[in-house]
């Protein structure tokens, strides 16, 4: 059944303007209506708590609720263009289910702290879902660098072959960068922590509601105490979501590009499997690296994605406005394309194939030749002629550095990978997620028990 807008005031509506102002609304909400249907429970059970709502009806929402909820999780919803949104397709379910009850599922709140409170339930899962896969691709870069901690490959600056480097060395440098960001996830996930629902438009109600039990029952520690802060954090959090995986995707393209690099015949240390290369339409010899180069592209693309929704988020003045609508789609697109991009590069990681004899190769003598002035360094020469003296010997050709004596043996150098210490800080980060995965978990399952029931 159809129901009129939340806002509606019985005056004439052009149908071309409605289409205009619902935009894509009808289709993205599918995404945040489970988590509109557990915030609305926790709405009603609070309404019944400070005695707005009769423990009868709250037990009808309740149980109406956790209806729509399990059917939007296997995609038997549609909202219909005429509602708008799921705030009004979950309210006109309820009123086509309960009658009379059903309507008052919408006091003491707006659509706008209704929104707030999904929207900041989605990103928490969708958090806890990037930090699992983040995890999995940290995960085989590990399983890689231990496998090929030793095998040589030069190590480069500018483009040029420089130092000394192994295969674990490359891979575990973007396992780092991983636990960096996992580490800066953990800030995403405290800034995520906090209720914002009994705002309500941004000035609260004039009713005696119970914020800090709302904010208990979906999980949260805190409560976002400002309403006016509610309204003006409108994009505030989701960017941050962004932000993170922007940043996160710094490292995946660096890896992607890596890959582009050592794959091409004239450098030929990995050979990427043909499952993630196509063929040339002209070149029967071409085996082309598109997977590689398509996901590296779609790093930018994300970094496009997340400056849209900056752009559409900010330069308002404080409270709520209806650009903020068109900020959910460059949200929904973005956390989206992120988890395809970590589920592609942690499918290709393992199946990477060192070509070691063509690293080998370029792994030649002069690139230990800052090592060699170290050591004279060690010795008691000052920097400057030692380094002039290992010039001047890589000019003459008499320059044989003993390999083994100048491997770098200080943390995380190729003679002290520090793969086990990697290794126990990751599982650290894992189980932090372990614990916020199953109290999210539960929280979704005991939203539905009323108390006393």
């Amino acid at each position: 059944m159809a129901q009129e807008q939340l806002w509606a005031k019985d005056l004439p509506l052009d149908q071309a303007i409605h289409r205009f102002t619902v935009g894509e609304d009808p289709s993205l909400d599918l995404e945040l209506y489970p988590h509109d249907c557990v915030a609305s429970a926790a709405h009603a059970r609070m309404l019944c708590r400070v005695g707005l709502l009769s423990e009868a009806d709250t037990q009808q929402l309740v149980s109406a609720l956790k209806r729509q909820y399990q059917l939007s999780l296997t995609n038997q919803i549609r909202i219909d263009p005429l509602q708008e949104d799921c705030h009004t397709a979950i309210e006109a379910g309820l009123t086509e289910q309960l009658g009379e009850v059903g309507k008052r599922i919408h006091l003491g709140r707006s659509r706008n702290d209704q929104v707030m409170v999904a929207l900041r339930l989605w990103c928490r899962s969708q958090y806890l879902n990037l930090g699992w896969r983040i995890v999995k691709l940290a995960r085989v870069l590990i399983a890689f660098g231990r496998r090929h901690a030793e095998l040589p490959l030069p190590g480069y600056t500018h483009m040029r072959r420089a130092m000394p480097s192994t295969y674990g060395m490359w891979a575990l440098g973007f396992a780092e960068g991983l636990l960096e960001e996992l580490e800066a996830g953990e800030g995403l996930y405290r800034r995520l922590d906090r209720c914002p629902l009994g705002a309500a438009a941004g000035f609260g109600v004039p009713l005696p509601i119970d914020r800090a039990f709302t904010a208990q029952l979906l999980g949260f520690t805190r409560v976002q105490r400002s309403p006016v802060d509610v309204m003006n954090s409108r994009g505030r959090h989701e960017q941050a979501l962004l932000d993170w995986l922007v940043s996160s995707a710094a490292t995946w393209e660096k890896l992607l590009w890596d890959l582009a690099i050592y794959s091409t015949e004239e450098f030929g240390y990995i050979k990427l499997p043909e499952a993630f290369t196509t063929g040339s339409s002209i070149m029967p010899n071409k085996r082309n690296p598109d997977v590689v180069e398509i996901a590296r592209a779609k790093c930018r693309e994300l970094r496009g994605i997340s400056e849209m929704h900056r752009q559409i988020m900010t330069g308002l003045p404080s409270s709520y406005h209806r650009d903020f609508q068109l900020g959910k789609a460059p949200l929904l697109a973005g956390v989206k394309l992120a988890e395809t991009l970590l589920g592609v590069m942690t499918r290709l990681v393992p199946v990477l194939q060192p070509d070691a004899a063509r690293a080998q190769a370029a792994h030649t003598d002069e690139l230990y030749a800052a090592h060699a002035a170290y050591q004279l360094v060690a010795e008691g020469l000052a920097f400057r002629e030692a380094y002039k003296v290992t010039s001047a010997q890589l000019s003459d050709g008499s320059f044989k550095p003993d390999r083994d004596k100048l491997k770098a043996t200080h943390i995380g150098g190729a003679g002290d990978l520090q793969i086990e210490q990697i290794e126990n800080e990751l599982l650290r980060r894992e189980q932090l997620l372990v614990s916020r995965t199953r109290q999210d978990m539960q929280m979704r399952e005991d939203i539905w028990i009323l108390e006393g029931a």
